[in-house]
């Protein structure tokens, strides 16, 4: 099965590819509080991403079926658009949370909500369990959606680490 096969009967992505591609190495580095990494590759009638993005980050899109596409260098990692994202495809990665780990704030909408200081399972986008994280901290930048758990975990795990699992 190919990668486009992959994605279109499984869901899961394998590649990066138009609406999921991620940031420049070079600015993710140094970028203090994070970039957008936006997974969302195929065409849907969707944008809250893109209109909740205080920045412009995530640039308007001219169709509302549009895959989002990111100026990250006007990304600040506050985080809104992966409260906003109904599919759960957006989260922020920041490289500078300390010299081994990174910091990955994840949309969450599962109970029971883990704690600060917890440990969780940091899952691949297959669902698999790839290593082990601590709960940094946990928000809901709009009151009414989902939470963003923030997660310190390695930093070699950039490209595969998307999603947690509690362990209570």
């Amino acid at each position: 099965m190919d990668d486009k096969e992959m994605l279109f009967n499984s869901g899961i992505l394998t590649e990066e590819r138009e609406g999921a591609i991620l940031p420049p190495e070079e600015l993710w580095k140094n970028k203090k509080g994070g970039l957008v990494v936006v997974e969302c590759p195929q065409r849907i009638p969707c944008n809250p991403c893109a209109t909740s993005c205080p920045t412009g980050a995530i640039r308007p899109f001219s169709d509302i079926n549009d895959t989002p596409s990111v100026d990250h260098s006007k990304c600040t990692g506050c985080t809104l658009c992966v409260a906003s994202c109904p599919g759960l495809a957006c989260f922020v990665i920041d490289l500078t949370f300390s010299d081994d780990l990174a910091l990955y704030k994840l949309p969450y909408e599962m109970l029971p909500l883990p704690v600060k200081g917890e440990k969780v399972l940091c899952l691949d986008r297959e669902g698999k369990c790839i290593a082990e994280g601590t709960v940094e901290n946990i928000t809901q930048p709009r009151k009414d959606r989902t939470y963003v758990i923030h997660v310190s975990a390695p930093k070699n795990l950039v490209r595969e680490f998307r999603a947690i699992r509690v362990v209570k």
